[in-house]
């Protein structure tokens, strides 16, 4: 597996954000879901739609699902973001409660990893996006604009089940120069 880097350009973000959504409302809600959950590539494929929508056909406030890497049970609260997205996706077309959340164009199954990295690289590339992208940049994106909107290092890394501040820093992409940054731009 390649070593990705998550998207830290907010308007290339809002650029992939309306390429698909023009183009496919699965794809532009796969995307929005996880930069917006950090959920690994192998989790947020998984989901059902049963794990987003209650009995009454309306978007939960949380999502609730065990991490397939892990085992640990992940919950956590939907964004409005991510409402707004799901609600689009699913409004486009008919579905039964346990069908995959991210179905794929051939059928009833589960849409592939490869396609989500096919789509996901394709969107980054439209954009201008020249460094290695891949389903992981998803979740790298998010770690790292939480990391950049001053959420404390040690809760991003109890939400990723990282086993220390300093492997989270290096799997978001924050350098040493970037730490360097800080010292060198201060100047009280």
């Amino acid at each position: 597996m390649e070593f990705v880097q998550p998207i830290r350009d907010k308007k290339k973000i809002d650029a992939i954000k309306k390429i698909l959504r023009g183009s496919n409302l699965r794809d532009y809600c796969l995307f929005v879901l996880g930069i917006n959950s950090g959920l690994r590539i192998s989790d947020l494929l998984k989901l059902r739609i049963s794990d987003v929508v209650d009995d009454k056909g309306k978007v939960q406030n949380r999502i609730m699902t065990r991490e397939k890497k892990t085992g640990k049970g992940k919950n956590f609260p939907v964004s409005d973001t991510s409402r707004k997205a799901i609600e689009e996706y699913l409004g486009s077309r008919k579905y039964e409660s346990e069908e995959p959340l991210f179905i794929s164009r051939k059928g009833k199954d589960f849409l592939k990893r490869q396609r989500a990295y096919r789509i996901i690289n394709e969107a980054a590339r439209s954009v201008g996006i020249k460094e290695k992208i891949g389903t992981h940049t998803l979740r790298k994106t998010f770690g790292y604009h939480a990391y950049q909107a001053g959420k404390d290092i040690t809760i991003i890394q109890k939400l990723f089940n990282h086993s220390c501040p300093k492997v989270t820093l290096s799997y978001i992409g924050i350098t040493q120069d970037d730490l360097d940054d800080v010292y060198l731009n201060l100047n009280l």
